[in-house]
C-alpha cells in the first residue's frame, strides 16, 4: 500500500523547494508531492526534473500537483488533482492505469465524486486553518472527518483517506482514530528544526494499529 506520510513541498523558488524536498527525503519521508505554484513553465520543469532525480535516488514516490502533462512528460509516479483541476478520468486516459492519481475532497459529495472517478487516494481537508493554501475550503475538524468516514463505511467506499490542512503533531492520534489512512503535511515538516526526529515520530504514530 501507499506511504501513510505525504510531504507536500513548499517554497517560492527552486532553491527553497529543493532544500525542503531534499531535507524531507534525507530525514525519512518517502512520498513527495511537488506543489510549485509558479507561472514560469521553465522553472516548474527544471524543479520537477531535479525532484524526479532526487526521488529516484531515494527510491521514493514522486507525485506532481495539478500538472498531468508534466507528470506524463517526466514519467512521475502520479499526480494529485484538485476539485477544479482536470478530471481524474481524463487524467487516467493520459497517464495510464499504472500511475497513482489522487484527488482533493472537502465534503462527502466530493468523496462520492472521487469514488465514481475511481481515484487511488483522497486528500480530505482542511482539518483546520492553514496559511499554506489560498481560497481555503470549509474547515472539517475531527467531527467532520468522523462524519465523512462513517458515511464512507455505510456506502462501502474504501479509498485511502489522507487528512490535510493545518495538521500539528498533537493532532495525529485523534485523526488516526477517525479511520483515515494517513496524513499529508507541508509546514509541519518544512518549518521543523529537527525534521529527522519529527518524521520518525510521525511514522511511529501513523503505523501504530488503532
Amino acid at each position: 500500500m501507499y506511504n501513510k506520510l505525504q510531504y507536500i513541498s513548499q517554497g517560492n523558488t527552486i532553491k527553497k523547494q529543493l532544500y525542503a524536498i531534499h531535507s524531507a527525503l534525507d530525514n525519512g519521508c518517502d512520498w513527495i508531492q511537488m506543489r510549485f505554484k509558479n507561472p514560469n513553465v521553465l522553472e516548474v520543469l527544471t524543479l520537477a526534473e531535479a525532484v524526479k532525480k532526487l526521488t529516484q535516488d531515494y527510491t521514493s514516490t514522486f507525485i506532481i500537483n495539478d500538472n498531468v502533462q508534466l507528470a506524463k512528460q517526466l514519467d512521475a509516479d502520479g499526480v494529485h488533482l484538485g476539485l477544479t483541476d482536470m478530471g481524474i478520468i481524463e487524467a487516467r486516459s493520459i497517464l495510464g492505469p499504472s500511475k497513482i492519481i489522487g484527488g482533493t475532497a472537502n465534503t462527502f459529495e466530493d468523496i462520492l465524486r472521487r469514488a465514481a472517478e475511481d481515484c487511488d487516494y483522497i486528500g480530505l481537508g482542511p482539518f483546520q486553518y492553514t496559511t499554506t493554501k489560498q481560497n481555503l475550503s470549509p474547515i472539517l475538524g475531527l467531527e467532520g472527518y468522523c462524519d465523512i468516514i462513517e458515511k464512507m463505511r455505510t456506502y462501502c467506499i474504501k479509498i485511502p483517506i489522507y487528512a490535510i490542512g493545518g495538521i500539528d503533531f498533537e493532532n495525529i492520534e485523534n485523526l488516526m482514530e477517525t479511520g483515515i489512512y494517513g496524513i499529508a503535511v507541508s509546514s509541519l515538516i518544512t518549518k521543523n528544526k529537527n525534521p529527522s526526529e519529527l518524521i520518525t515520530q510521525l511514522n511511529e504514530k501513523l503505523y501504530v494499529s488503532i
